[in-house]
């Protein structure tokens, strides 16, 4: 099974490799045509073609390109009146010569809309009535009946996705735009919170520069923040982590020497509230530390404190 599973990749990736040749003026001209359009790119197809556009109209969509599927069987019963003039089309299919996709054509050049048409034939009806043709024409499909849409698909899938990458590199496309579009994934909660959103605000471990090492330990353990301020809210003189404890002790095992103003980091990083979740676990993946202190760093007050590690 596995020997079967490998053949399958070597024969898409064979056939990937030969589209990627067939590359032509034709994609330049199929981006700036996007590029240039003050409407939505449509997709089309049916059959497995459709599923294909879905998930192109999909990838557009979500990374800068108003793009939506529309279902060419029910183009004919009203879905029609969703196309404005001002919208490129996009249609695919491998042979070119779909029957449902092929009625579609006289409206759109009615309509006046341009179409971009995504076939394995250039001789095809599609391709010949297209303003612009991507050629997706396969060496074999990975079935071994040549039947079932194989490499064909994938070719189509790996094209729309070039013209999804070439037009966000084209708009610069940043990741922030993408966190908006994606609010409720993991990306999207990083770069669209803010620290204050997710900070820890209650019962901030502060100690006094004088306090005993016994009661050190004892702040640090009621905190649960693995690290306890030295000073208090009105503002603080450093911090002491369980690190900063760890080396204290392998340096002296009498903790009656140990004095929190000699173990303490008297430069702790402060960062304001207003700050993205993202630049936060940035920050501290570039200092090798997983707590920031929440605050105004020049007053040296804290009003919350984020660790990377509670996300």
């Amino acid at each position: 099974m596995k020997n079967i599973a490998k053949r399958v990749f070597d024969i898409e990736i064979e056939s990937l490799t030969h589209v990627a040749g067939l590359l032509d003026d034709a994609f330049d001209a199929a981006i700036t045509t996007i590029l240039g359009s003050s409407g939505k790119t449509i997709v089309t197809g049916i059959g497995k073609s459709g599923l294909i556009g879905k998930k192109i109209a999909a990838t557009l969509a979500s990374t800068g390109t108003p793009s939506f599927y529309m279902h060419p069987a029910e183009a004919f019963h009203g879905d029609l009146g969703m196309i404005s003039e001002h919208d490129v089309v996009l249609l695919i299919s491998y042979s070119g010569e779909s029957d449902e996709v092929l009625k579609l054509i006289p409206f759109l050049k009615w309509h006046n809309n341009i179409i971009i048409g995504i076939t394995g034939n250039p001789a095809s009806t599609i391709a010949k009535n297209s303003h612009h043709h991507l050629n997706v024409k396969i060496t074999r499909e990975a079935c071994p009946l040549e039947l079932a849409p194989t490499s064909s698909t994938t070719a189509m899938l790996v094209m729309g996705d070039a013209l999804a990458i070439a037009l966000m590199e084209a708009r610069n496309f940043k990741h922030e735009d993408f966190a908006r579009f994606h609010p409720g994934g993991s990306l999207g909660r990083k770069l669209l919170t803010k620290v204050k959103d997710v900070m820890r605000t209650d019962n901030l471990p502060y100690i006094d520069k004088n306090a005993s090492f016994t009661d050190l330990l004892m702040r640090m353990s009621a905190g649960r923040l693995g690290m306890v301020m030295v000073g208090n809210s009105a503002g603080i003189q450093g911090i002491v982590t369980d690190g900063d404890l760890r080396r204290a002790l392998l340096k002296n095992s009498d903790t009656t020497a140990l004095r929190i103003a000699d173990i303490m980091t008297t430069s702790p990083i402060i960062i304001g509230s207003d700050e993205l979740m993202s630049n936060a676990e940035q920050l501290m993946i570039d200092k090798k530390i997983t707590t920031l202190l929440v605050g105004n760093a020049e007053e040296r007050t804290v009003e919350g404190v984020y660790q990377i590690y509670n996300q």
